[in-house]
């Protein structure tokens, strides 16, 4: 048997142990490398399958730790109402979530998933959070720094119950009273909604000094990542009708409607997400102009687009009727994550012919995923994809309600002081024995007293009672 020559040997294990210590170490999991080239290691280990996975997002119904792990899925939501228990703690909410992740870091790359729930005012899908004023009710306190403060209060709210992602601010701008989502919005005037998309930096904090233009950005893990929605024009429907058309010049649309998502982007923003409703006839979520050409090229807008609920299915009417063609539009246009929400198989198996058949190229698919890295590496979730309980405390705190009080004494609005205007009904007489009190009480966007969740329409209860003037506030 031949001998092998001592320094060939030598070589041979030099050889071996660099490539063990090549397989041990990933730059895409090193904190310290850049945030490119994180994203570009990771997405040159990845198939197409786990790409489209990224490009994923389910409902928690229809989601276990099997399933985040077999389908490589990028990210879970909780849809209106759809929570782990009635009244669930903090720390059923954080056990949920956890699972779901434990999935996902089982994985062969371990990509952790993005969880994402909406927090319009509070984290009001969730028992005993703190519930602040609707957008609209905001708007009228013309504050932006109450508004960052309450951005700052719900993302502490939010990560008490291991979330890291809200679908907020919607920064819709309603034209038309009739519109029955006009509460979501700040104002009618662009000018106002602009201002209050401070609270973007309250959700996800201030970026740093020098931070490049439209790269999104969240501090640490007592943040959020934010979505702006919905894009774009929303409220500016004919006749007030949702999810509607919205008429009106490339001019109005940006002057009126886009300046939200410009001052958001400027900020920092994680995420957009786009309207159900159309401009001039083209439906929003198929409008690749707008999504790719606008928001994406000339706004320089880096983080991830994300359909609404069941987003592309509606690009056709009926909805889901060629879903095949709602799937190819819809990721034309520059959509990089799909709320499917349910049907989740189905989208997979045919984005992936699409994309194998060459309707779709490669390089959409990359950008994608791409853009959902680099939030969820900003986000910090690969050094820090499980939550604990350390914030737990901060789901509705004395803290926080008294700011919610404070809100409340801040936007309330007098329309009118008594008829005639010579004879003004404020202040009210000392001598006056007894007081009527109208007390009305808005529940849109709510969870109940019972933990149930109050439906997506309006639901409004008035309490009437006589007071006498001794005891009245």
């Amino acid at each position: 048997m031949a001998r092998i020559p001592i320094a060939l040997l030598g070589l041979l294990l030099f050889y071996f142990w660099a490539a063990m210590a090549e397989a041990k170490y990933m730059k895409y999991k090193d904190p310290k490398q850049p945030l490119n080239t994180r994203i570009k290691d990771l997405m040159s280990r990845m198939t197409l399958e786990e790409k489209i996975g990224q490009m994923v997002q389910i409902d928690r119904t229809v989601a276990s730790a099997e399933v985040m792990k077999k389908y490589l899925i990028g990210s879970i939501l909780s849809g209106g109402g759809s929570v782990p228990a009635k009244q669930a703690s903090a720390e059923t909410w954080i056990e949920m979530v956890n699972d779901f992740q434990k999935g996902c870091l089982s994985t062969r790359l371990g990509i952790p998933m993005i969880y994402g729930i909406d927090a319009v005012h509070g984290h009001n899908n969730v028992y005993k959070a703190t519930i602040f004023p609707h957008n609209v009710g905001l708007g009228a306190t013309r504050d932006p720094e109450l508004v960052k403060r309450i951005g700052a209060a719900t993302a502490l709210e939010v990560r008490a119950t291991g979330i890291p992602y809200v679908f907020a601010p919607c920064i819709a701008v309603c034209r038309d009273p009739r519109w029955g989502r006009c509460f979501e919005s700040y104002s009618e005037d662009p000018k106002v909604v602009q201002a209050m998309t401070e609270i973007v930096p309250g959700l996800q904090g201030d970026l740093p000094p020098g931070s490049q233009k439209g790269i999104p950005y969240v501090a640490g893990n007592k943040k959020v990542a934010a979505c702006a929605k919905h894009y774009v024009g929303d409220g500016g429907t004919t006749e007030g009708i949702n999810e509607n058309n919205t008429v009106i010049s490339r001019h109005g649309l940006l002057s009126i409607h886009m300046g939200g998502y410009y001052t958001s982007i400027i900020k920092g923003v994680s995420t957009v997400m786009i309207s159900y409703s159309s401009w001039n006839g083209k439906k929003m979520h198929a409008n690749q102009e707008l999504i790719t050409g606008f928001l994406k090229n000339t706004l320089r807008f880096r983080g991830f687009v994300i359909s609404d609920w069941q987003g592309i299915d509606r690009i056709t009417s009926p909805p889901h009727a060629n879903y095949s063609y709602s799937i190819e539009v819809g990721i034309k246009a520059g959509i990089d994550m799909i709320m499917v929400p349910y049907n989740y198989t189905e989208f997979i198996d045919g984005l992936t012919y699409q994309v194998k058949s060459k309707i779709i190229p490669m390089s959409r698919i990359d950008d994608a995923v791409r853009r959902i890295l680099r939030v969820k590496f900003v986000m910090g979730l690969f050094e820090s994809p499980l939550a604990d309980h350390s914030l737990v405390h901060e789901l509705g705190s004395q803290v926080h309600r008294e700011l919610a009080r404070e809100a409340v004494r801040k936007s309330l609005v007098l329309l009118k002081n008594g008829e005639p205007a010579d004879k003004p009904l404020l202040p009210l007489p000392k001598k006056a024995p007894k007081y009527l009190l109208l007390e009305l009480m808005q529940t849109i966007w709510v969870i109940s007293v019972v933990g149930g969740l109050l439906s997506g329409r309006d639901s409004v209860a008035i309490t009437l009672q006589v007071v006498p003037r001794s005891s009245a506030p």
